[in-house]
C-alpha cells in the first residue's frame, strides 16, 4: 500500500452506512441491524479501517469488522426491538429520540464514579474537562479532542459521542488546565484523552502541549496521550499535512526532559501489520517518545490468548511496550463484549507464558473500577477454598496498592461489583473507606 494513498480523511457515520460500498453488498437484515443499533450506540468509520484492515471476505466474524460496525447483540432483546419497531413505523422524530435516550440512560454511561467522583474544583467550581482520580495522575479531555477518526464498538467513552452535553467530559480552555496543575504539584503525569486528542490540528494542540515547556510545570514528568489514531489513522503522523510540526513539538517535548508517552489503543495485530501504521510507530519513536500499547480483553474481537500473544510479539518487535491488558468495562454494549474474570486470567496467562520478558510488561486482566484499577492475579485454593486473587495496582487510597485479597470463585463474575469476599469476609478490604469517599463526594454534590 502506497504511503500516501489516502492523503484526505474520509469519514463515515450512520446516515452514510447505505453508502459504504461494502456495507451494500451484506444481507439486508445485517444493514437493518446496523441501522438499529447505530441509533443508540456511536458510529463511525474512515476509507483507511474500510480499506486496508477490514477482511470483507470474513464478514461477520472479522475482528475490525466487529471492532467498527454496530452489532445486533450490542444492545438487549428488548432495546434493539423497541428502536427497530419504532423506525419501521416511522415514528416521529421526537418519539425515537426519546427511546434512545431512555436506553442511553441505562447503560451506565459513566462508570466507575467519574462524575461524582473523579472531577476536581478549583474555588469551589468544578472543572469537566478534567478528572484527577489517582494524586500523581490528572486526566484532561480538550473539547476539540472529543471525537475518534474512527469509533470503537465496545468503547468505555461512547457517552462522549452521542450528543448528549450533560455526559461529556471537555474543556475549552488550556489556561484552565495549566492553573490547576500549578496548584496541584502532586500531578507528574498528565494524560490528554477523549474521544482522540490525535484529531486535533498541530496548531491547536501546540495550545496544550506548549505550557509543559514552562519551569512552573517542572513538577509533570510525563506526558501521556492516548490515542487509537496509531492503528486507526496513522497518516496523523505520516502524510497529514502538519504531521511534522506535531512531531517537532513532540521531539521538543523530549529534549526539554519530558518524558512523552503515546498510549497506543492496539487491539488485534492485523492493525500494526500496514506498512504507514509501522511508518507512524517509527516516527513516533523518532522523536525520543515511546509507544506504550493497551486494549481490553473483548469477546467477538481478541478473546483468544494467541492473538494476544502474536500482538505481544510483534509490538515488541516493532518498539513499542506492551502496557495493559483491561478487561470490558461495566458500560455501553458490556453484555456483547464481556468476558468472565476466570476465562480473561486464563487467556492472559496463557499469551503471557508464550512471550519473552520484554512482552511481560503487560499488566492485567485489569479492572478501572470505582475504588481503582484491580488485577486479577489467578487462581488458587487457600485452606481448602477456591478462591480469585486480586490486588490494587492503582487505587483511591495509595496504601491499597500491592495488597492481596480474595473473591470466591466466580466463573460467570465479569466485574468487581459482582465478587463476592472469600473466607466468610463481609466486605473486601478497602470498602468501609471506600464507602465514606463515596458519601463525602455526594455531600459536595449535593
Amino acid at each position: 500500500m502506497s504511503l500516501t494513498k489516502y492523503t484526505e480523511f474520509r469519514h463515515f457515520t450512520p446516515k452514510d452506512l447505505e453508502a459504504i460500498p461494502q456495507v451494500k453488498k451484506l444481507d439486508p437484515e445485517i444493514r437493518f441491524s446496523m441501522k438499529v443499533v447505530s441509533q443508540v450506540l456511536p458510529f463511525k468509520v474512515n476509507e483507511y479501517v474500510l480499506n486496508e484492515i477490514i477482511d470483507w471476505d470474513n464478514i461477520p466474524d472479522d475482528p475490525i469488522f466487529q471492532l467498527t460496525f454496530p452489532q445486533k447483540g450490542m444492545l438487549s432483546d428488548k432495546a434493539f426491538n423497541e428502536v427497530a419497531d419504532l423506525i419501521k413505523n416511522e415514528a416521529p422524530k421526537e418519539q425515537l429520540k426519546q427511546k434512545i435516550d431512555e436506553i442511553r440512560y441505562s447503560l451506565n454511561p459513566h462508570p466507575a464514579g467519574q462524575m461524582q467522583m473523579n472531577v476536581p474544583k478549583v474555588n469551589g467550581v468544578p472543572m469537566p474537562g478534567v478528572q484527577h482520580k489517582y494524586n500523581e495522575t490528572a486526566l484532561f479531555f480538550p473539547t476539540s479532542g472529543q471525537t475518534c477518526h474512527a469509533y470503537c464498538t465496545f468503547c468505555f467513552r461512547w457517552a462522549q459521542f452521542v450528543g448528549i452535553n450533560e455526559l461529556k467530559f471537555a474543556s475549552k480552555e488550556a489556561t484552565q488546565l495549566v492553573e490547576y496543575l500549578k496548584q496541584h504539584k502532586e500531578v507528574s503525569d498528565v494524560l490528554f484523552t477523549g474521544g482522540d486528542p490525535m484529531v486535533m490540528k498541530t496548531r491547536v494542540f501546540k495550545r496544550y502541549l506548549e505550557p509543559f515547556l514552562d519551569k512552573e510545570l517542572d513538577h509533570v514528568q510525563t506526558i501521556r496521550i492516548g490515542t487509537k489514531a496509531v492503528a486507526y489513522w496513522p497518516q496523523r503522523f505520516v502524510t497529514d499535512q502538519d504531521a511534522d510540526e506535531f512531531l517537532e513539538i513532540i521531539e521538543k517535548l523530549v529534549k526539554s526532559g519530558k518524558h512523552v508517552a503515546f498510549m497506543g489503543h492496539y487491539n488485534h495485530w492485523v492493525e500494526l501489520e500496514t506498512p504507514i501504521a509501522q511508518e507512524a510507530i517509527k516516527r513516533i519513536r523518532e522523536t525520543g517518545a515511546q509507544i506504550r500499547t493497551q486494549s481490553p480483553l473483548i469477546r467477538h474481537i481478541n478473546d483468544d490468548s494467541e492473538v494476544w500473544e502474536i500482538m505481544w510479539r510483534n509490538q515488541v518487535r516493532y518498539g513499542l511496550i506492551p502496557y495493559y491488558m483491561f478487561v470490558e468495562r461495566d458500560t455501553g454494549a458490556r453484555n456483547y463484549f464481556e468476558v468472565p474474570l476466570v476465562e480473561a486470567w486464563d487467556i492472559f496467562r496463557n499469551a503471557w507464558k508464550n512471550v519473552s520478558g520484554l512482552g511481560r510488561t503487560a499488566r492485567g486482566p485489569s479492572m478501572s473500577a470505582t475504588p481503582g484499577k484491580v488485577e486479577v492475579q489467578g487462581v488458587t485454593e487457600i485452606k481448602g477454598e477456591k478462591v480469585i486473587v486480586l490486588r490494587f495496582i492503582q487505587g483511591r487510597n495509595p496504601d491499597w496498592v500491592e495488597i492481596p485479597f480474595f473473591a470466591k470463585y466466580d466463573t460467570k463474575a465479569s466485574w468487581l461489583d459482582q465478587l463476592e469476599p472469600a473466607f466468610d469476609e463481609a466486605k473486601f478490604f478497602y470498602e468501609p473507606e471506600l464507602e465514606e469517599m463515596q458519601a463525602k463526594a455526594m455531600a459536595k454534590a449535593g
